[in-house]
């Protein structure tokens, strides 16, 4: 029986005509390649823009009544050099008309940012002889705008088993008014995610301009390895400190039903790129799988004797942050001490009402708040089964004089997050991994 395989390209890889040729070779080569889930135009040199940033900009114009027809002008010429390029029996003109009537009268951002990926998967799917489906209509939000699992499955499957083969545009879907409203940035991964649970696909391959996933970041550390396979659950947790490859959020709809994804480079197809796996029985060679990390937190240190014995001391700090709308990110704790790691830029402006609050409620011995903090997760399979790996990373920071501010480790010993000050962010992650990865 043949399997089916969900293939979704980026912007990178649909960025002109000569990447849309790359994307029909790889479609091609393998018949089980049946829905392809295309972005819109990305750059195609470095200083190129976006076509969503192009629309964006465009779309401000358009808002605030000012004349867009120059930009909007821009945009007509990417699609239509991949058009002429490709010398493809199509117009997109009703198509312009129709964008451009919509900006006019105040459609939306998200409507906007949308056109891209429609316009697209339109003409991918002319190239490639496949039919085009739009998600309006298929891909639901509620009217919180909340992406709706469900309902999207229990439409979205149904038409997408009556067709052979299908272009489907990403990043967006449709409000139960019909508006359109768009996932976050990088939300084509999403939607490949969607549709390869909508058909119960074998596979989801996720086509970039990188051979997958490497152990950290090539910027910090040069030529780091690359990363064969990893599962559900470190990826998450690499994702959510900095991993820019899949969206965070790209793995919810597959990881239930056991869906692998594989990250895969549309310019090097015959690398293997990334396996991403519910569960795997493949060992790290090197104890850690990745290693990611952001900047700009802070962390309100709380001191108080006998913290320890007062209920509800927590929750009462909690509360403090949440009634100022504010996320924490880390709880690290001692018997009398308490640090509550949250993002800078949630705390500027609240710094004296969330300090205020806390003292109301906890009546502490000492209050500070100390930024500048960057965090560092050292995320790993491998490290349940390893002796000493804690012991590894805090000997590979002594060596380089780095002092950590703050150590973390979840229950589940998946990953070790260290803070450290961030002028000490790139040489601690280089420190990290030059002492695992040999």
């Amino acid at each position: 029986m043949n399997s089916t395989k969900v293939v979704k390209f980026g912007g990178s890889s649909l960025a002109d005509a000569n990447q849309f040729k790359k994307v029909a070779e790889i479609i091609h080569a393998d018949k089980n390649r049946r829905f392809v889930v295309a972005s819109a135009p990305g750059k195609r040199f470095d200083a190129d823009v976006k076509v969503t940033d192009m629309l964006y900009a465009c779309y401000e114009k358009a808002s605030k009544g000012e004349k867009f027809e120059k930009e909007f002008g821009f945009i007509e010429e990417r699609y239509n050099g991949i058009i002429n390029d490709l010398n493809l029996d199509i117009s997109l003109e009703e198509e312009f008309k129709y964008i451009k009537a919509s900006f006019a009268h105040s459609a939306g951002r998200d409507y906007a940012a949308s056109r891209g990926e429609y316009l697209n998967s339109i003409l991918l799917a002319k190239y490639l002889g496949f039919e085009f489906i739009d998600t309006v209509g298929l891909i639901y939000f509620n009217e919180s705008g909340e992406f709706d699992l469900e309902r999207t499955i229990s439409t979205l499957g149904p038409r997408l088993a009556e067709v052979e083969y299908a272009v489907i545009p990403g990043f967006y879907g449709s409000m139960p008014n019909d508006t359109i409203k768009t996932f976050s940035r990088g939300g084509s991964d999403v939607t490949g995610s969607i549709v390869s649970r909508a058909v119960e696909a074998d596979i989801y391959e996720n086509w970039t301009d990188v051979s997958g996933f490497l152990i950290c970041d090539p910027r910090i550390v040069k030529n780091p390895e690359a990363i064969t396979t990893i599962t559900y659950k470190e990826l998450r947790e690499l994702s959510y400190m900095g991993a820019t490859v899949l969206h965070e959020d790209a793995i919810f709809p597959v990881r239930t039903v056991g869906i692998p994804i594989n990250i895969k480079n549309t310019n090097k197809p015959e690398d293997a790129g990334t396996m991403i796996v519910a569960q795997t029985v493949d060992s790290c060679p090197n104890v850690i799988t990745g290693i990611a990390g952001k900047k700009g937190f802070s962390v309100i240190n709380i001191e108080k004797d006998m913290m320890n014995s007062e209920v509800g001391f927590g929750r009462n700090v909690l509360r403090s942050l949440e009634k100022q709308g504010i996320c924490f990110e880390h709880i690290p704790s001692g018997i009398d001490t308490l640090g509550v790691v949250v993002s800078t830029d949630s705390l500027k402006g609240k710094e004296k009402a969330v300090l205020d609050e806390i003292i109301s409620r906890t009546n502490p011995d000492h209050i500070e708040i100390e930024n500048n903090l960057a965090l560092i997760a050292v995320v790993g399979r491998g490290m349940k089964k390893a002796r000493g790996t804690a012991a590894k990373i805090f000997t590979a920071l002594a060596q380089a004089k780095i002092n950590i501010k703050m150590i973390d480790q979840g229950s589940s010993e998946l990953n070790i997050i260290v803070g450290v000050e961030e002028e000490d962010f790139e040489e601690a992650i280089r420190a990290i991994y030059n002492i695992f990865v040999q």
